[in-house]
C-alpha cells in the first residue's frame, strides 16, 4: 500500500494506492501537508489526471480502481462512473438506473461512503429538486467541483 497527498484548489487530498490499483482518495481537512514527490506507478498518473481534470483538460478518468465496499455499494459506485462530466442526477434517478426506485436512501447511503472521491464522480448527484445535498467532502467542495465542470462549456 502507498499513500501520497495531492494539493488540489479545493483541499488537500490523500490518495492510497494497493496492488497497482487507487482503492481511496479522501479530502484531508485542515492543514498543510507535503505533496508528494518522485511518484511512480498509479500514484504518478492519478496526479497527472488530477492536474488535467483540475486544469480543465481532463473529462473522464482512466485509472485502475478498487474501492472497498459491499456488492451493492460497488453497484452505486459503478453507476457513478456512468455520469456524463458536467451533468448531474438526482438519487431517485440513482435508484432507478439501479433498477428499483425503492432503493432511494440505500443508494444515497452508498453514494456517501464512495471511498474514492472525484475520480467516482459522487458529487454529481442532487436532490430532485436540483437542490445540493449531502457530500462527504462538504457543500462548498461539491459546489466548486459542479461549477467547474458546468465551466467547461457543458451545462447540466
Amino acid at each position: 500500500m502507498n499513500t501520497a497527498c495531492y494539493k488540489s484548489p479545493i483541499s488537500w487530498l490523500e490518495i492510497i494506492e494497493e496492488n497497482n490499483s487507487i482503492v481511496e482518495l479522501k479530502f484531508l481537512e485542515d492543514g498543510s501537508f507535503p505533496e508528494s514527490k518522485n511518484l511512480n506507478g498509479i500514484l504518478k498518473d492519478c496526479f497527472q489526471q488530477l492536474d488535467e481534470y483540475f486544469d480543465g483538460k481532463r473529462t473522464e478518468f482512466d485509472l485502475p480502481l478498487n474501492p472497498n465496499g459491499t456488492v451493492f455499494q460497488k453497484s452505486v459506485w459503478a453507476e457513478l462512473q456512468n455520469i456524463p462530466f458536467g451533468k448531474t442526477i438526482s438519487y431517485m434517478d440513482m435508484a432507478k438506473r439501479l433498477g428499483d426506485p425503492k432503493v432511494i436512501r440505500a443508494a444515497g447511503t452508498a453514494n456517501g461512503k464512495n471511498p474514492i472521491a472525484i475520480i467516482i464522480p459522487c458529487h454529481r448527484v442532487v436532490g430532485s429538486d436540483g437542490n445540493l445535498t449531502g457530500y462527504a467532502g462538504g457543500l462548498k467542495r461539491k459546489q466548486w467541483l459542479l461549477e467547474h465542470e458546468s465551466a467547461q462549456g457543458l451545462l447540466f
